[in-house]
Formats: C-alpha cells, sequence, structure tokens
C-alpha cells in the first residue's frame, strides 16, 4: 500500500554531502519529493541511526542545505542507502522539485465555469 502524500521524483547526477554530526559523506539522490530524500551510494559507516543530519544537495542550477530526519537504511555491500524526511525544506527545494513533477492533464471536474 503506497502512503507517500507527494510523487517520487526519479534523479540523475545530483550529489548529496551528509552530515551525521561526526563526519561529512558523499553520495547519490536516486529520487525525491517535497518532504523526502532517498540517498544512495553512502559509506556503510554513516550513522543512520542519528536523530537528525544535514544534507547539502548540489548538481543543480543552486545547493540546498537541509535537516533531515532518517527513516530508513538499507545496506548493500559496502554502501549504504537512507531514506529521509525533509523537516525544514527551503522555499527553493519546493520550487525545484515542482519543476521536476509529471504534469498532470486536468480532468472534466478540475475546472468548473460559472
Amino acid at each position: 500500500m503506497e502512503k507517500r502524500k507527494y510523487l517520487r521524483i526519479v534523479m540523475d547526477n545530483i550529489s548529496v554531502d551528509v552530515s551525521d554530526g561526526i563526519g561529512v559523506f558523499q553520495g547519490f539522490i536516486s529520487n525525491v519529493s517535497r518532504f523526502g530524500i532517498q540517498m544512495n551510494d553512502l559509506p556503510k559507516r554513516i550513522n543512520a541511526g542519528t536523530k537528525k543530519m544535514t544534507v547539502v544537495v548540489s548538481g543543480t542550477k543552486s545547493n540546498f542545505k537541509m535537516k533531515v530526519v532518517p527513516r530508513w537504511q538499507a545496506i548493500e555491500d559496502a554502501r549504504k542507502s537512507v531514506g529521509a524526511e525533509i523537516i525544514n525544506a527551503p522555499w527553493s527545494w519546493t520550487e525545484f522539485v515542482m519543476e521536476h513533477e509529471p504534469v498532470q492533464e486536468k480532468g472534466v471536474w478540475d475546472e468548473i465555469h460559472l
């Protein structure tokens, strides 16, 4: 059952620097939403059990610095993937995500003129 409020958007070639409060680690973004982010290819030693992380997303027209709360982690070989909820996204992040959301066609009931 899908419980997501916002659509996940697949991203390519977007890098992320993640701080777990002890170290800073580099990885890549695989998908995003307005309030969530999935980070892949992180070193296995990153502490995804911490309460908050700081992330800097780059590889776009601008950089986005955000606080996130890790929600899940998966280990594969020597690398780790972490899914996190964004807790203080800047408005520019929301605009960035909205630019990449697919355009939905309007249905017959979406617009009513009186």
